[in-house]
């Protein structure tokens, strides 16, 4: 199979950056880009779904919920400008997988070393929380990214929604290859699942979401997200 082109990826963010399939976030994410929050009122928010973001040559898949509305709708790039953000980033760091902590905006020079992030569903959606019907219309860009992403070796879902679709997608390309009993989320827990049609299961590890609300409660510590990169780092280099 040929390799992924620049043309594929440009393709793919064109194709994603114009979807208007579920007005309910397209007019939250333009109605948050006109109002602004106070800190951020001389900046040109983004506005629109967000694509994925790092290595395209990535081994590790980091996947979460959505952009942040002040967030990643302000900046147009996943996990950027928020407290998650720069949690998220500072481990990555720590593990050489990032050139630097924390993400401000797109053109800040963050660079991602053999990681890619992308999310459930792109458009910031209000209180965070995405329909059911809001997060099958995004499934087609998640199911391209993976089939983009040809060297991917591990999967790491932050968060149970994202744990979920994961799964989802397995076996959307390769019906009945999700054990049953269904694998349940759990911080440290993993499971397999079939990337790519074709391909054989790769690593599925869970990891809570680097939320205000799990970091600032003590839910999420930095030894155990730095432990969960690691053992990503380990599955990738054997698998």
């Amino acid at each position: 199979m040929a390799r992924p082109t620049q043309a594929a990826w440009s393709l793919l963010e064109d194709d994603l950056t114009g979807c208007e399939a579920c007005p309910r976030l397209v007019g939250h994410c333009r109605e948050v880009a006109r109002v602004k929050r106070r800190a951020f009122r001389d900046e040109l928010y983004w506005g629109l779904p967000v694509p994925g973001f790092g290595d395209r040559k990535a081994r590790i898949l980091l996947l979460g919920l959505a952009p942040a509305a002040h967030g990643a709708n302000r900046t147009g790039r996943m996990f950027t400008g928020d407290r998650s953000g720069d949690w998220l980033y500072g481990a990555l760091k720590r593990r050489g997988m990032a050139n630097q902590a924390e993400s401000t905006r797109r053109d800040d020079g963050l660079r991602l070393v053999g990681v890619f992030i992308s999310a459930v569903c792109r458009c910031a959606p209000p209180g965070n929380r995405p329909t059911p019907d809001e997060m099958q219309n995004c499934t087609v860009f998640l199911d391209r990214e993976f089939d983009l992403l040809d060297r991917l070796r591990v999967t790491v879902a932050l968060g149970k929604i994202a744990w979920d679709a994961a799964l989802r997608h397995a076996e959307r390309v390769a019906p009945g290859s999700v054990p049953r009993p269904r694998p349940a989320f759990g911080h440290g827990v993993e499971s397999r699942i079939v990337p790519r049609a074709g391909r054989p299961p790769i690593p599925l590890l869970g990891c809570y979401h680097p939320s205000q609300q799990n970091t600032q409660t003590g839910r999420l510590t930095r030894p155990m997200i730095d432990r969960v990169l690691r053992r990503a780092s380990v599955l990738a280099d054997s698998h």
